[in-house]
């Protein structure tokens, strides 16, 4: 028995639709994660990029447990005393909403070249529109997976 290790050829790529509207967070990242990596495919190869694409819309209708909405962000500007914060409901009510699905998905992956490379097949819409509709991705419904998938309060 040898062990299998998919080549470019072998790899065959899906599109993806996601409905976040009423998702929690860290559930949708993990899943959203997942199938960026290739992890659901049985042809999973650790090297390579065999995962699919993902349309995430409704980004800006996604639910989070707990007091996270008042958790600070922090990044800073490079300068001395630069560090700033914005809460992850502030972002939520921004201008880009999507950026917190975004950075939750990137956190799940490898810090490394293949995942950054991985995260340029993930698409994140705050609306319900999104330019993708040639490409006829299947629809993945992540709150009929788990009842734990949605928050009810």
């Amino acid at each position: 028995m040898k062990t299998y290790s998919a080549t470019p050829a072998d790899i065959d790529k899906k599109w993806i639709l996601i409905d976040a509207e009423g998702v929690v967070l860290g559930r949708l990242a993990s899943i959203i994660a997942m199938r960026l990596r290739g992890k659901h495919k049985a042809t999973f190869t650790p090297h390579m990029d065999c995962g699919d694409n993902v349309i995430v819309i409704n980004a800006d209708k996604v639910q989070l447990t707990g007091n996270k909405r008042e958790k600070p962000n922090y990044w800073h500007t490079g300068h001395p005393g630069g560090i700033k914060s914005r809460t992850t409901g502030e972002i939520l009510e921004g201008a880009h909403p999507e950026r917190v699905v975004m950075q939750a998905v990137k956190r799940m992956l490898p810090g490394n070249r293949l995942s950054r490379q991985q995260m340029t097949n993930l698409r994140v819409y705050a609306g319900t529109e999104h330019p993708h509709e040639a490409q006829s991705p299947d629809v993945l419904d992540v709150k009929s997976m788990n009842k734990k998938n949605t928050r009810v309060a």
